[in-house]
């Protein structure tokens, strides 16, 4: 059974037949409730059913969505990580019909995926989401020459243009955390990580610079180092109370440290754990990312993307402060 064949029983052109089972109207062809209803009569009674590949080829679209990840995401350490966005990219893929196409071929250049490549599969999707904490700026700045839909998940800097992306608030999450310890008697605070490169990085570093300014207290900073012991001994010389950890299993090597030690040292830490962290049963003050809502929404973007809709192109969802025993007030 074929639209000519719906066409033939009704009386009416195939053309007509399209528009109705598209639920679309047209300037060019105005169908009465009566004709649609026939046609629609038509349909159910001979169990037709749409040819799904015709469909698309007609729409140009495949109705599949690409995830490309920088980093690999399973089976891997950071396995626990980054669950979350592809279950909330699963489900939302599900929700509107779509399917999804793991990117895998790609080859590792310098010890990193790269996209494009001699057998790229790219356009074999209508769009793709990119996952990673380092997304390579050549990349980024080729796909959007290119004009191939993309989203990263995780803010990204300007490309050779804007960058359509949906990423976590830290900036504004790391900035609370500070206040939170300012509002608990501590005046010298530090932050232990990079707090520069990659975006994610960069926006929590910006995000406490800004809050310790704003708060008139002191704000170190040590980079993310092996030695946690030397660390320690740094902050305790330089009278730091408080301590913000980029990295969660930092923050809980040294809160454990201090505590081993005998040292008041409250710690927050601003995310899930990336890597393994020692054994703690403390609950730690850090933040909560809102990864599944992240991964939602980049299919939300990419698909308007793709269709030409109007609509935000770059989101930042808020995180959460989770309050834990690792933050109290001074000298406790």
């Amino acid at each position: 059974m074929t639209q000519q064949d719906i066409a033939r029983m009704t009386g009416v052109s195939q053309a007509t037949v399209s528009l109705v089972l598209n639920g679309r109207s047209d300037a060019d062809v105005k169908l009465s409730a009566e004709t649609r209803e026939k046609v629609l009569r038509a349909i159910a009674e001979t169990g037709y059913v749409a040819d799904p590949i015709a469909r698309r080829l007609a729409a140009r679209h495949n109705r599949i969505l690409g995830v490309f990840t920088y980093e690999p995401v399973f089976p891997s350490a950071n396995s626990d990580f980054y669950h979350p966005f592809l279950v909330g990219i699963e489900q939302q893929a599900e929700v509107l019909g779509c399917d999804l196409l793991l990117l895998t071929s790609t080859p590792v250049v310098d010890g990193r995926r790269r996209i494009f490549h001699g057998d790229n599969r790219l356009r074999l999707a209508d769009g793709s989401i990119l996952l990673g904490r380092s997304l390579d700026r050549s990349d980024l700045a080729r796909l959007l020459a290119e004009e191939i839909p993309f989203v990263s998940i995780g803010r990204r800097d300007d490309a050779g243009g804007p960058v359509p992306y949906v990423g976590a608030d830290y900036a504004a999450a790391t900035a609370e955390v500070v206040r939170r310890a300012v509002a608990l008697g501590h005046d010298r605070l530090a932050y232990l990580g990079q707090g520069a490169g990659p975006e994610s990085w960069a926006d929590r570093g910006r995000g406490f610079r800004e809050a310790v300014a704003a708060s008139g207290v002191y704000g170190g900073h040590y980079e993310q180092a092996r030695d946690t012991a030397a660390v320690l001994d740094a902050a305790v010389a330089a009278g730091i109370t408080a301590v913000v950890a980029e990295e969660h299993a930092d923050g809980v090597a040294l809160f454990e440290l201090a505590r081993s030690r005998g040292v008041a040292l409250s710690v927050a830490t601003l995310g899930e754990p990336t890597r393994a962290a020692l054994p703690t049963a403390v609950e730690f003050t850090s933040l909560r990312i809102p990864r599944q809502a992240m991964g939602a929404q980049a299919v939300e973007v990419l698909t308007a993307l793709i269709e030409g809709t109007p609509g935000e192109r770059q989101r930042l969802l808020p995180c959460e402060v989770v309050p834990g025993e690792t933050l109290s007030e001074r000298g406790k």
